[in-house]
């Protein structure tokens, strides 16, 4: 196929958002087929949608690769140490070091769970550390599960077992199938219980949805009695304005209309005063001649 090899479009497949795995898959297949490969086509449909336990400890393979890989080690050096001392003292460092890394991964796990919308539930963060512990037990022996690529939940073997897949020249070829068979039969067994805590796991979530939305519910009551009441206030604030406003339209009608008047009357009296006045001075005027008059006769007189 054009693109990628089909080993590394697997990979991406596996490297997707959960919710996109199928429709990546399907859409891998198509390609494959149409480039006529029709083995590659039927090893891609086979890939199963991983849980989301698995799903997140493959990110953390791919995301986190530094403190994978540690795990990994812890796991190699303990099982040396239980190969060549199963009678000695416990290998006190290797298991802390292996229990820090995966103290160190869960909280990544979990972050990264939460990041993505889903619910990181103490049974979901036990799977992943589960799981987790499988992997450090499996480490890159013959036949253990390839990194990355999880579609279901391991569980750990216990290294005791697992000190018996060191590889020998002697034995090598037996370590494979037995490696091979633990691995099948530990996913075979799994699949049930996640599908159970799967279910689990949706019924909590969904009561988590419930609860939160019943709260949700209860505070837009709350917040809506309180505008209910916020309204109920301000209308009857603006009732009672209104009728403020009436009053003093009403009033300013009143006074508009006796500052009418007033200034009727006003203009009245002073057109009374001005004629008022002229009547004067036509009587001083008047006077004045009759005056004149007087003083003349009397003159004439002498």
């Amino acid at each position: 196929m054009s693109g990628p090899s089909t080993p590394a479009a697997i990979d991406a497949l596996f490297k997707l958002p959960l919710g996109e795995f199928t429709a990546a898959r399907n859409t891998l297949v198509a390609q494959l087929k149409k480039d006529d490969k029709p083995a590659a086509a039927s090893e891609v449909n086979a890939l199963t949608k991983p849980s989301v336990s698995a799903w997140v400890v493959n990110q953390l393979h791919w995301r986190h690769r530094e403190a994978f890989d540690r795990l990994i080690e812890a796991g190699k050096r303990l099982r040396r140490i239980h190969a060549k001392q199963r009678a000695g003292a416990p290998a006190h460092d290797p298991v802390n070091a292996r229990r820090q890394v995966i103290v160190e991964l869960s909280g990544v796990a979990e972050q990264i769970l939460r990041d993505e919308g889903y619910g990181a539930t103490r049974d979901l963060l036990r799977r992943v550390r589960s799981t987790l512990e499988a992997f450090s037990s499996y480490g890159s022996l013959p036949g253990a599960p390839v990194a990355g690529r999880l579609t279901d939940d391991l569980e750990p073997p216990g290294f005791e077992a697992v000190a018996g897949f060191v590889p020998k020249n002697e034995n090598r070829s037996k370590a494979v199938p037995e490696t091979r068979r633990a691995a099948t039969t530990t996913r075979r067994a799994s699949r049930a219980e996640r599908d159970e805590h799967d279910r689990k796991s949706v019924i909590a979530a969904a009561k988590t949805a419930v609860r939160e939305a019943e709260r949700a519910l209860s505070a837009a009551r709350k917040q809506s009695h309180r505008a209910a009441t916020k309204l109920a206030t301000a209308a009857k604030r603006a009732t009672t304005i209104e009728r403020q406003r009436e009053r003093i339209e009403k009033r300013l009608a009143r006074i508009s209309k006796h500052a009418a008047s007033a200034r009727a009357q006003a203009s009245d009296a002073a057109s009374i005063a001005n004629e008022a006045s002229q009547t004067v001075a036509g009587a001083q005027r008047a006077l004045e001649l009759a005056r004149q008059r007087l003083r003349a006769a009397a003159g004439t007189g002498d």
